[in-house]
């Protein structure tokens, strides 16, 4: 997952509420190169570019950006030799431009796929690593997501949130884990048997992509949209399928987002359109399954 980003220029005149968003200490060059805030998590560093310009749906549910349209961008290491990985939210027609600028400024293209089936108009998702100086990755970065139709300042006030809210105690005690609201999108990250992998002789942290991602957004009071991916063991793959085919959730694609990693880590996404707390249920067997 990892392609986005413009320019140095925009950082010049980087506003004072971006700046008070800044983490502050080693990430603070690149929230100024990226030209918006971030989080940190442990030693890492992660910023979102929600695809809020882009109108999907699958059937007849809107894909809010929280749900499955954000690309993102996580920094590891130090400032001098840093590590990027993320997954771009691209249009059709912005591949090619993005495979394009991200060879052409060092980074490596290592996974070009769908997650979802049949969205409209149908979306990529392009994954990247990058290595190098912190703030010359993310200066690239930026100028290559500026080849391409993605939002890239800040939004001045968040639009309201799209669906209906959901239960977040119930579905979190249903999961078995607790998560974060983003909107009306619940947001559920936890590990499972492929999250402890090493690239390059370093093992990844969580924040880089490697726990499984759960999200669901409320329809109506009694319907919900799921999706997400695990990320699995070669051994947990096919059992976890099984989990999710017979909880009535859909799998929807299956591939890597790395290359080189040990062991291999596979990512199966999936869809569920069904009752909150039952997607919840069927979930936790997949969860269960994974790990």
């Amino acid at each position: 997952m990892r392609y986005l980003l413009p320019l140095l220029l925009c950082a010049a005149t980087t506003s004072g509420s971006l700046l008070a968003q800044q983490p502050g200490g080693r990430w603070d060059g690149v929230a100024q190169a990226l030209g918006r805030g971030g989080a940190t998590a442990g030693e890492t560093y992660r910023a979102t570019f929600p695809r809020s310009d882009l109108q999907v749906r699958v059937g007849n549910v809107a894909v809010t950006p929280a749900l499955a349209l954000t690309s993102w961008a996580a920094f590891a290491g130090s400032a001098d030799t840093a590590d990027v990985m993320g997954d771009l939210v691209l249009a059709e027609r912005e591949v090619p431009i993005v495979i394009n600028g991200l060879l052409g400024a060092g980074f490596d293209v290592t996974g070009i796929h769908h997650h979802l089936l049949g969205e409209s108009p149908r979306i990529l998702y392009l994954h990247y690593h990058g290595h190098g100086p912190a703030v010359q990755l993310a200066t690239r970065l930026r100028q290559v997501l500026a080849r391409t139709a993605t939002p890239l300042a800040e939004a001045a006030s968040a639009p309201p949130p799209a669906g209906v809210p959901l239960d977040t105690a119930a579905l979190f005690a249903a999961l078995g884990a607790h998560g974060r609201l983003a909107g009306n999108v619940v947001q559920v990250s936890v590990p499972t048997s492929g999250s402890a992998v090493t690239l390059d002789g370093h093992p990844l942290p969580a924040a880089l992509g490697i726990n499984t991602a759960i999200n669901l957004q409320g329809v109506t009071a009694q319907r919900a949209v799921t999706t997400g991916d695990f990320v699995l063991a070669a051994a947990r793959v096919q059992p976890t399928v099984r989990a999710l085919e017979g909880g009535g959730i859909r799998v929807t694609a299956m591939h890597n987002h790395l290359v080189g990693e040990t062991p291999a880590a596979y990512f199966v996404h999936f869809w569920g359109d069904g009752e909150p707390l039952a997607l919840a249920r069927g979930l936790r067997a997949a969860i269960d399954s994974a790990r």
